[in-house]
């Protein structure tokens, strides 16, 4: 073998194991708003419905009840409610904000944005229903009901989008 490739091939397969080694340590969701860290097992492969809100937004505040609504009666069919702050609170505050809100489902603390490629939305709330695979299949924008969205996502896994 040529030296010229033997000095290239060993950076290379260092970093590329470096990548996969980090790939599978990267791949959970952060913590949620009990920091309670979010595996990626218990979320990845499973449809998402991931809602942004905020505690001064009204039209979030009254979209709650849905969610919860929603969230219950979609466990265990593979779909799973998640929200996400806007203004990006943390700890104690995302806790606090959480249960003021009555949230029941599972609200990330670290915005999972990069990894569907979500763009930021410039009103709320903004509900992104992702696919099996990790595709964003719908954006809804405003308040919605818990009718609505499971309607969407019926309509989504029968591919009728």
């Amino acid at each position: 073998m040529n030296w010229r490739i033997k000095t290239h091939i060993a950076p290379l397969a260092g970093l590329l194991l470096g990548a996969l080694l980090l790939g599978g340590c990267g791949g959970d969701y952060g913590p949620d708003q009990h920091g309670t860290q979010v595996g990626a097992k218990t979320l990845d492969k499973q449809w998402l419905v991931i809602n942004y809100w905020a505690v001064w937004c009204g039209p979030c505040r009254r979209e709650i009840p849905e969610l919860n609504a929603l969230s219950q009666s979609l466990e265990g069919q593979g779909v799973r409610v998640i929200g996400v702050n806007f203004d990006n609170l943390q700890g104690d505050e995302l806790s606090a904000a959480a249960k003021t809100l009555g949230i029941d489902f599972t609200v990330l603390a670290q915005d999972p944005a990069p990894r569907f490629e979500l763009p930021r939305s410039q009103a709320l709330p903004v509900t992104y229903i992702i696919d099996a695979q990790g595709k964003v299949r719908d954006q809804l924008l405003g308040e919605q009901t818990a009718a609505g969205i499971k309607a969407r996502l019926i309509a989504l896994q029968r591919g009728e989008g």
